[in-house]
């Protein structure tokens, strides 16, 4: 410990001098490489502990296999929900929604332990079979380091979610040996608004987490294939076909997998008795499917390598599974097998994300659909090419990240062949799932508790600004008895056009426009005789400080109107003011754009 803090305290006084010596765009260049190499390497442990963890659980000649591998998804989640009790107090959150509310609420602050509790919790669920993935623990990693490194060297909000950025494309890049979609993931899937300028920083961090990756890791734990045909232009419809079947099938996988875990967290509590149900449901799924077990990498080759009969080794149904109408039958039960399969593990207490699970089901279904149409002799489909981009449909669909899941899959293969395919299947994907999901997979967490994320940029921005600090309580108030006289004089004495009606409790009765009283304002004769009772109007609407300000900016749209009143449960509170929320939109978008 001694030594840990002496190195500690010198790396950080050399950095401090750094930051001193070098201008603020140089110092941001070095810890992009800095944050980059360590979210990075940050991946490249999770990959290799989990590929240990996983190697050592079902080595044959230390157990037997075909029967042990059965208990393992279940000691793996009850050891991580043991971690989170005991170690971590219950503090974990799951998922890449807690990115999202650290950047928009928190000013890209995030815990220290978010540095290594997903690595922890998620290579006890992975490497023992739990049927998740690694990428949303490494993207929360990531941009913890990212965000704790900006927080301990005192970088501005600006700087601060740069670096935060940069952590999560290195994560990406290094975990998939794929730079560019580590950047695009960066800014597409956290829509993360970025300048030009800074792109440089991320693109650095990327390459970093990428060329780690690729000096350490072994290409057999990595993804990667190996294209075996080119791209045919007569197989068009057939792709096109395919992307419509991903957008309904990432549809279905985002509806399942949150309805499956949503059945666990109905009844608070009894963490044991979750993980033995959804334990044993998930061992008796993968007792018949055995490529249900972990990230389901491997079965991915083999589909790609057209060994489909593989995926079947060590079932207990094996035997039965010859026939290759069977095999076909037993590919598409497991694209809709594997979002239950999901659901069961996290909401059983594992800890593990979306995305292997999403270009598991897209290989599969890639595979499905060219080999049924290969077996019906509709057409002659090459199914390696099918699988490869069944796995960018249905990554588009279920992130609405289309631009991360063509080049991942680009990169992954080596080359660009399948560009025109991948850009046909991943748009449709994207654009079906998105007209019946609006969400994706993670902002949709987000948007049940009322904090909405999407890809509308004004949406998001406006979300992020509260309602109340916009209220405006100086309005001169009248009260329902006072007469044109008194309104006469409060008026001269203000720069106000309109005057809230109230009684002694502040009750609100109605406003006052001064455009509407013009006419008889300055006619004496009816300064005694007129009250305010007569001249109060009742707004078309009000709103209430509690209000999100998409509602605040819907009503002055269907009002028509520039300024409305602030009622709380019949008490007048002041007037919030179209013209101000838009000078407070300027500004958050002033602050927000990363430049």
């Amino acid at each position: 410990m001694k030594l840990y803090r002496i190195t500690y305290n010198r790396i950080k006084t050399t950095i401090d001098w750094l930051k001193l010596k070098l201008t603020k765009k140089q110092f941001i260049l070095f810890s992009s490489v800095l944050v980059g190499l360590t979210a990075g390497l940050s991946a490249i442990a999770l990959k290799l502990f989990v590929h240990f963890i996983f190697y050592v659980a079902t080595y044959e000649k230390l157990s037997n296999f075909k029967y042990f591998y059965l208990f393992l998804p279940i000691i793996g989640i009850a050891l991580t929900v043991l971690v989170v009790k005991k170690i971590l107090n219950n503090n974990l959150e799951r998922g890449l929604s807690q990115v999202h509310v650290s950047i928009a609420k928190r000013s890209s602050f995030m815990k220290r332990h978010k540095m290594y509790d997903q690595v922890i919790t998620s290579s006890l669920t992975v490497g023992m079979g739990g049927s998740v993935g690694l990428e949303a623990p490494i993207v929360v990693t990531g941009a913890a380091l990212g965000s704790n490194y900006a927080k301990t060297y005192k970088l501005n909000y600006k700087e601060r979610t740069l670096i935060l950025a940069c952590g999560i494309s290195a994560g990406i890049g290094a975990a998939f040996n794929a730079p560019i979609a580590g950047v695009l993931f960066a800014l597409e899937v956290l829509l993360l608004d970025i300048s030009i300028s800074a792109f440089t920083p991320l693109i650095i961090a990327a390459a970093t987490g990428a060329l780690i990756s690729k000096v350490i890791l072994h290409e057999n734990i990595l993804l990667s294939f190996e294209l075996k045909d080119v791209f045919n232009y007569f197989n068009v419809p057939f792709y096109i076909l395919l992307g419509v079947l991903c957008g309904f099938v990432s549809v279905y996988h985002s509806r399942m997998f949150t309805h499956i875990e949503g059945l666990f967290h109905k009844r608070p509590g009894r963490e044991y008795q979750k993980v033995m149900v959804g334990g044993i449901l998930l061992a008796t799924l993968i007792a018949l499917f055995p490529s249900l077990f972990g990230e389901g990498y491997q079965s991915i080759k083999e589909l790609a390598s057209q060994e489909p009969v593989q995926i079947m080794s060590n079932s207990i149904v094996e035997s039965f599974v010859k026939n290759e109408w069977v095999i076909l039958l037993v590919i598409g039960l497991l694209v809709l097998l594997k979002s239950i399969a999901t659901g069961l593990t996290l909401g059983a207490g594992g800890n593990g994300g979306n995305f292997a699970p999403s270009l598991f089901v897209g290989a599969y279904l890639g595979f499905f659909f060219s080999r049924l149409v290969n077996l019906l002799k509709i057409n002659e489909l090459p199914e390696n090419n099918f699988t490869i981009v069944g796995m960018a449909g249905i990554l588009s669909g279920l992130y609405h990240a289309p631009l991360t899941a063509i080049f991942l899959i680009a990169e992954i293969t080596g080359g660009y062949t399948l560009m025109i395919p991948l850009m046909i299947v991943s748009s449709i994907s994207f654009a079906i799932s998105r007209y019946f999901e609006p969400f994706s997979m993670d902002t949709k967490k987000i948007a049940k508790s009322g904090d909405v994320f999407t890809q509308d940029r004004d949406r998001n921005l406006l979300n992020t600004i509260q309602t109340a600090e916009f209220i405006e309580n100086d309005y001169p108030t009248l009260s329902q008895n006072d007469t044109l006289g008194k309104l006469a004089a409060i008026v001269a004495n203000s720069k106000r056009n309109v005057f809230p009606v109230v009684d002694e409790e502040h009750n609100f009765y109605g406003i006052v426009i001064l455009d509407d009283i013009r006419e008889i304002m300055f006619k004496r004769d009816f300064y005694d005789k007129i009250t305010v009772n007569e001249l109060l109007i009742v707004p078309s609407d009000v709103v209430s400080s509690k209000q999100s300000m998409l509602e605040v900016m819907k009503k002055f749209d269907d009002s028509g109107t520039w300024f409305l009143p602030v009622v709380d449960a019949g008490v007048y509170v002041g007037f919030i003011s179209k013209s101000n929320v838009f000078s407070g939109y300027r500004n958050r978008l002033k602050v927000t754009t990363i430049e």
